[in-house]
């Protein structure tokens, strides 16, 4: 550890107490998607505080700050933080205005950024790095409440669901050149480690079945089963699974969002939410495909009206070639912590980190100081220190390594790695992934005749 990296740990050891405080603030206020003001507000706050020059409002809630001002020359770093929590109202901590509670963790990657931006605007820090970093507040990474969502996408305000997917597109990461970025995980899973695993990505799908309500035992002749649509195209997904490639890891999920009114009357308006996973584009268009083939035969087969309307949603995660600035600034910042560097794991969830990743190279960690599991009511933070401390000296150490020297690290990782997508290419492609299917139902039948 060189003399300026041990005044980044000194730094933030010295305000350890004001970044807990931080984490515990934006814990105590979770605030869902597009809609986190107040935690982009507290953030903003933070680094004026610091002198940082800011924009507010990008992708409606998003905060970029800039170490040595917007446009400054140099290679550009991103120590990136998400504002978002989840709509789990059980949590014992869940912010009542709201009903969400931080069960994701984003809390700690927003305190390890506050406490980055602490270390990395000391003058003698920031005069020891050839480049720029900027202090990332990002919105909208749980890609939940799509109905919100697509309302804000059908009245212009947003375009996609996903928060960097939207800062893509408005053109508010053409300036970075690498982005680091953070997950939390539980203590039942280690201390500290590498994140430079796949995962996959998805499409979402919103489908409607419009059937025609009667009663279910006096009159069932005259009505039209929207649960049976529902219900038969969801058997059809299922009969669909042993036509996916393994290596593809496709998962396919879905949840009735509106069922029947009651037992005896048949159910006119039935809708669907359909999560369509696998590990790479041309796995995610196969299934997609086949998924729509599915809810179009559960519409035909009933005499049901469809709409199924997909959107886009993440891309897959594409591992960094050259690790050595996080795998360096992990080990300077464990202490007492374990630290596992394998990070070449497969993930079939999702992030938008991965759409990040498909345009410049992404470094990602985790750390832990929780127990439970993650998106349950059940997790709480239980080692603060670790959460939110190691986790800014992780942010800041790595974007100094990458920097110091000339920016060495920084151009060898920008020399390996290989963009999977322009992005014009990616616009493209969530656009392409962006549908609308209708079909119409079926005219009254003529009994008796």
């Amino acid at each position: 550890m060189d003399r300026i990296e041990q005044k980044i740990c000194d730094i933030i050891e010295q305000n350890q107490d004001k970044i807990k405080d931080f984490g515990r603030d934006i814990w105590k206020h979770a605030e869902l998607g597009y809609r986190e003001t107040r935690t982009a507000g507290r953030f903003a706050e933070w680094l004026r505080g610091l002198g940082v020059e800011t924009e507010e409002k990008l992708a409606v809630t998003g905060v970029k700050g800039y170490l040595n001002g917007k446009g400054a020359k140099g290679t550009t770093i991103a120590v990136m933080g998400e504002f978002d929590a989840l709509p789990i109202a059980a949590h014992v901590d869940a912010n009542p205005e709201t009903g969400a509670s931080h069960c994701c963790g984003h809390n700690a990657q927003l305190a390890g950024v506050a406490g980055a931006a602490l270390a990395l605007t000391d003058p003698e820090v920031r005069a020891a790095m050839d480049g720029n970093v900027v202090f990332f507040g990002v919105p909208s990474e749980e890609f939940v409440e799509v109905d919100y969502k697509n309302g804000l996408r059908e009245q212009g305000v947003i375009r996609y669901g996903g928060g960097k997917c939207e800062l893509i597109r408005i053109g508010a990461l053409d300036d970075i050149d690498i982005t680091v970025g953070h997950h939390t995980m539980t203590n039942v899973e280690g201390d500290i480690a590498l994140a430079n695993g796949t995962s996959n990505g998805f499409v979402n799908k919103m489908v409607t079945y419009q059937g025609r309500a009667a009663h279910a035992a006096g009159a069932p002749e005259w009505g039209i089963d929207a649960m049976n649509a529902a219900l038969l195209s969801q058997h059809a997904v299922d009969m669909q699974r042993e036509s996916f490639r393994d290596a593809d890891t496709v998962r396919i999920h879905s949840f009735i969002s509106k069922g029947a009114e009651a037992v005896n009357v048949i159910a006119d308006d039935v809708r669907v939410e359909y999560s369509v996973r696998a590990k790479n584009i041309e796995g995610i268009r196969d299934a997609s495909r086949k998924v729509d083939r599915c809810l179009r035969a559960g519409a035909v087969a009933t005499g049901c009206g469809l709409k199924n309307i997909t959107l886009p949603g993440y891309l897959p995660t594409i591992p960094a070639p050259d690790t050595r600035a996080l795998d360096e600034a992990m080990d300077a910042a464990a202490g007492k912590y374990a630290v596992d560097h394998v990070g070449e794991q497969h993930t079939t969830g999702s992030t938008d980190y991965g759409d990040v990743s498909s345009i410049m190279p992404l470094l990602q960690f985790q750390t832990s100081g929780y127990e439970g599991a993650l998106h349950h009511a059940g997790i709480h933070v239980t080692d603060e220190y670790l959460a939110y401390v190691v986790t800014a000296k992780i942010f800041a150490l790595t974007a100094y390594k990458l920097l110091k020297n000339g920016g060495s690290y920084a151009r060898a990782l920008l020399e390996s790695y290989q963009a999977v997508l322009t992005k014009e290419q990616y616009i493209e492609y969530m656009e392409s992934m962006m549908t609308e299917e209708t079909l119409p139902m079926e005219p009254l039948p003529v009994i008796g005749e």
